[in-house]
């Protein structure tokens, strides 16, 4: 096989070797390698092929990893991990004890802050600059942000105070344009303006020189010189920067490795807060996400095709449709969406109702208030925002929406593990955070009709209800009536049994009734599909626990805190009935398919079987032979 340049990179200090148009060379065969693996394991494609360029030149400026690169979300660190010393592991990319799909201190001494999240880099990096200062230590520090990440509050509070501090630090704009989708807001057009006008930012430096030879003839004189800088200062780009203290340069080519290492050094060399503004194209190198980088944000395995299944609809496609259609009938109903109008199926809603749906960017906080505000004065909001991501706005879910007993209703999309995104993006804790909270209503559909027919009913209702439902596809088998209009949504019996039975929540409704049907002849086991998570409909989950000699709870999601939690304390005063529960332990989950997390965490249909088995009967199944999945 022909060696490669990539091949000779075994460190960022083999970076440091190579002349720009080895670089540039280097840069190309990175691409290649990017969209090889992620077309096998999947990931964020877009994003990465964007950064390679400013990626390199950064390696090849500083010294890593005792200069520091703190990247924000993270989902464009795969240059970065290629020339850090993982390019043998790199086909391992967010596979099952592979390496992560972002940045991970304890996976390379060049990982220097774990993220998955947006909107974080400014804060940590201002954290290290300051504990490098108060050290007595003076290696470089430098934050890399993309524009969607900036509409973050938290950004904005990291620049002010940053700015205030005068630390060195170096904040890259990785300006793309996008976040997920197309960005929106103020800061866009603002930089937008920055792109397209960066003729005046010249013009400055070219007057400010200029006045500087003329000789001061004078206060007269003097002072005018002053007072036409500052009216051309106040005309250019990168003030907003500026005025929050910190140095703007930019904005520059991002693919132009030359002039990226010049800028990147001249940042550098000055003193205090430098914000480097430096424009690329998500996708680049890559046809078809160069056409549509909304679409190859982030992509699955594009080469594992299987035509024996059938294409359903998603949850959050079931979510988006039915939203849509209830909105026909119904102009109070809005929607909101942090960025993510495709991931939460409401592009369609977007479409249809343009004046009544409402895309904040990343901003989850503002999010949840916003419709706070609107249900406040008669609307109907809808947020529709990842479990992952409802945690950045919990404060505002307990005192802006559950202690006003405001009615809104948040789809709370990919509750549950996620797979291969891994710890920073599985939806584990949202039960336990809401369940504490009072005048919260929270749902679990099993099927897509059952989510269709939970948001129609909770539009209905006067105080906050959440709906959590998971990744991927849909069941949308045919319900029977399930509803009364005067109390919560009903628990429902999927499978009689005499012997035990199992309270089983969402998904997790079809492997209790896998395990129970394997469990017969020879054990009576029944299952229970638990809708409303709170209120527990107390008094049929009594009814149908009555009798039994044990009760198994299973949920995708941790028990501290969460369903199980719930039902031991329902039955505390019954010590006849023996109840065991099956959820994630008190540690964070890692990267895996679902399925061989499932496995690994017991709560595979085999594990469950021998749950039961081994409590009806103290003779548990022959050791489970786990498979490689």
């Amino acid at each position: 096989m022909r060696s490669t340049l990539l091949d000779s990179i075994s460190s960022p200090a083999d970076i440091k070797k190579l002349d720009v148009h080895s670089l540039e060379l280097l840069a190309q065969e990175i691409r290649k390698s990017i969209i090889s693996i992620v077309e096998d394991n999947g990931g964020h494609l877009g994003a990465n092929l964007g950064v390679v360029e400013l990626t390199l030149a950064l390696h090849s400026v500083l010294s890593t990893p005792r200069d520091k690169i703190i990247w924000d979300v993270g989902h464009q660190c795969y240059t970065h991990k290629l020339i850090t010393g993982r390019k043998d592991r790199f086909h391992t990319l967010r596979q099952w004890q592979g390496i992560s799909g972002f940045p991970v201190p304890s996976e390379s001494e060049h990982d220097h802050f774990g993220v998955g999240h947006s909107s974080t880099s400014i804060s940590a990096a201002a954290g290290m600059a300051v504990a490098r200062d108060l050290n007595g230590e003076n290696h470089k520090i430098v934050a890399v942000i993309g524009d969607g990440a900036l509409t973050g509050g938290m950004a904005f509070e990291a620049l002010c105070h940053i700015g205030s501090l005068g630390k060195d630090l170096m904040v890259i704009l990785n300006d793309n344009e996008m976040s997920i989708t197309k960005n929106v807001g103020a800061l866009s057009d603002y930089l937008g303006r920055i792109r397209s006008d960066s003729t005046l930012y010249r013009a400055r430096a070219d007057l400010s020189t200029f006045l500087r030879k003329i000789p001061l003839l004078g206060k007269p004189l003097a002072q005018a010189a002053h007072k036409c800088k500052l009216a051309l200062k106040n005309m250019l780009p990168g003030q907003l920067f500026e005025d929050l203290g910190f140095a703007y340069l930019g904005p520059f080519d991002g693919h132009n490795i030359a002039r990226l290492q010049r800028a990147i050094k001249s940042g550098l060399e000055r003193s205090g807060p430098v914000l480097l503004h430096v424009y690329t194209q998500k996708g680049k190198g890559h046809a078809l996400a160069e056409e549509d980088p909304r679409r190859y944000h982030g992509v699955s395995p594009l080469r594992v095709v299987d035509p024996s299944k059938k294409k359903v609809q998603s949850y959050s496609q079931v979510f988006g449709n039915t939203l849509t259609a209830l909105a026909e009938e119904n102009k109070k109903i809005v929607a909101i969406t942090a960025a993510m109008p495709d991931g939460t199926g409401l592009s369609g809603f977007a479409k249809r109702f343009p004046d009544r749906f409402f895309d904040v960017g990343i901003a989850e906080q503002h999010a949840l208030t916003l419709a706070g505000g609107m249900a406040k004065e008669g609307l109907r909001p809808v947020v529709a925002i990842y479990s992952t991501f409802l945690q950045r706005g919990y404060d505002q879910i307990i005192h802006d929406l559950a202690l006003q007993k405001l009615p809104v209703v948040i789809g709370v999309d990919r509750a549950g593990i996620v797979g291969d995104d891994g710890p920073t993006h599985h939806g584990v804790f949202d039960i336990s955070f809401l369940r504490v909270i009072p005048n919260m209503t929270i749902l679990a559909p099993r099927t897509g009709n059952e989510l269709s027919a939970m948001l129609a009913w909770a539009l209905d209702q006067s105080g906050p209800v959440a709906i959590r439902y998971p990744r991927g596809g849909a069941s949308l088998e045919q319900l029977q009536p399930v509803f009364d209009p005067k109390r919560p949504i009903s628990a429902a019996v999927v499978k009689t049994g005499r012997d035990a039975v199992v309270f089983a929540v969402g998904p997790m409704v079809e492997i209790a009734l896998e395990a129970a049907h394997r469990l017969e002849p020879e054990f009576s086991c029944g299952v229970v599909n638990v809708r409303s998570l709170k209120p527990l409909d107390e008094s049929e989950l009594k009814r149908l626990a009555g009798g039994r000699k044990y009760l198994l709870t299973l949920e995708d999601h941790v028990l501290a805190g969460g369903f199980g939690s719930s039902i031991l304390e329902l039955f505390q005063e019954e010590p006849d009935l023996k109840i065991e529960s099956l959820g994630y332990p008190d540690t964070f989950i890692p990267q895996g398919s679902i399925s061989r997390l499932h496995e690994e965490y017991g709560l595979s249909v085999d594990h469950v079987e021998a749950t039961i088995r081994k409590a009806l009967s103290g003779r548990p199944l022959k050791a489970v032979a786990r498979k490689d999945l």
